[in-house]
């Protein structure tokens, strides 16, 4: 590092790329690795299959298969297994393209919200009895905008 108070660009970049090395080792990598290794569990054990009959009726509505909802149900726990999820039922023909760009902005609103209960709202002091609603509120932006999605594609 420089001997000045303002650091140099390059070392700026190194202590990024190393924050970010951490981040992709430390919970990306793990998170994906794991949606692709439960999503292989639930094809070998038939659960899958399961989920999709069981899920479809609601998953039609957006136009999905219904083992999209292995997709939302992972998403609520991480973003990057919801994409891993995502990934694997794309390579095994479960999902196509159309599919994946339905259920993006869905991974993305409602992504990770159970890591955040705990990460964020306990820590600034939530009331309990005001969680169920704010995570409602995720999950029906997340449905809204599957909705918008599907109509959009359909244009």
């Amino acid at each position: 590092m420089s001997n000045n108070s303002n650091p140099m660009i390059t070392d700026i970049f190194v202590a990024g790329a190393r924050k970010g090395w951490g981040i992709a080792t430390t919970s990306t990598l793990p998170n994906v690795l794991m949606a692709f290794v439960i999503i292989k569990a639930l094809q070998i054990t038939g659960l899958l299959d399961l989920l999709g009959k069981l899920c479809e009726p609601v998953m039609a509505l957006f136009g999905l298969p219904g083992e999209a909802a292995a997709v939302l149900i992972s998403s609520l726990m991480s973003m990057g297994g919801a994409i891993g999820v995502a990934v694997s039922l794309f390579q095994s023909g479960h999902l196509n393209g159309e599919h994946l760009a339905i259920l993006a902005p869905a991974i993305y609103l409602m992504g990770s919200l159970v890591q955040y209960v705990g990460r964020v709202l306990g820590v600034v002091g939530t009331k309990g009895s005001r969680i169920p609603l704010m995570l409602l509120i995720a999950v029906i932006n997340s449905f809204g905008a599957m909705f918008l999605m599907r109509i959009i594609i359909n244009l």
